[in-house]
């Protein structure tokens, strides 16, 4: 989860928590969240540089079903999903449900192994579980190493924190804890206060 442009006079981080106090229901439980990192804006030159988060999730509903509420929690948020890697007052994206790979492993692979340039011009029309990026992103990696270090890619056979040591040391320079070490959960639960 990330945002670059803060909802609110709360802050980035504030937007984060306060999208997490948003998603967590009866349905959709928020078990783990990492800390909140500040992280240079990706694409680089897309925007101001973003705060990202990782969350834990536990449910019972379908992925489509659980990538609906993500969108539904999003445009609360004032998101405008329509341009590709724009600035973005919330980003909530769908990594992995446990070792479940959607629709397909050839698809996910296809879309996994997409040149860069292809990657900018397109987007699935349909849900890819575990997320084709996930290896690739520093700023997805760190915080989701925080709270499932162990987790396994279920076709890579890679756990996060491997994928994490695998990435080259240029792709995680900037990214820094926000606040201290418990920056998230602080800022979650000073939103829970404020209810």
């Amino acid at each position: 989860m990330g945002t670059n442009v803060a909802v609110g006079e709360a802050g980035l981080s504030g937007t984060l928590a306060a999208a997490l106090a948003a998603l967590d229901c009866e349905s959709l439980r928020v078990t783990q969240i990492s800390r909140f990192y500040s992280t240079p804006c990706w694409p680089p030159g897309a925007g101001p540089d973003f705060v990202n988060a990782a969350a834990e999730i536990e449910t019972e509903l379908s992925p489509d079903a659980v990538l609906a509420r993500l969108h539904a929690v999003e445009a609360v948020f004032g998101r405008d999903r329509g341009t590709r890697w724009a600035a973005r007052t919330l980003d909530l994206d769908l990594l992995a449900m446990g070792d479940l790979v959607l629709p397909d492993a050839t698809t996910q692979t296809l879309w996994r192994t997409l040149p860069a340039e292809a990657q900018a011009r397109e987007a699935p029309d349909r849900l890819i579980l575990p997320h084709p990026r996930i290896q690739d992103r520093a700023f997805v990696l760190v915080p989701l190493a925080d709270i499932a270090p162990d987790w396994r890619h279920p076709i890579l056979g890679l756990t996060v924190a491997e994928m994490l040591a695998a990435l080259p040391e240029a792709e995680k320079v900037g990214i820094s804890p926000v606040s201290g070490p418990w920056a998230g959960l602080s800022a979650l639960v000073k939103t829970f206060e404020t209810q």
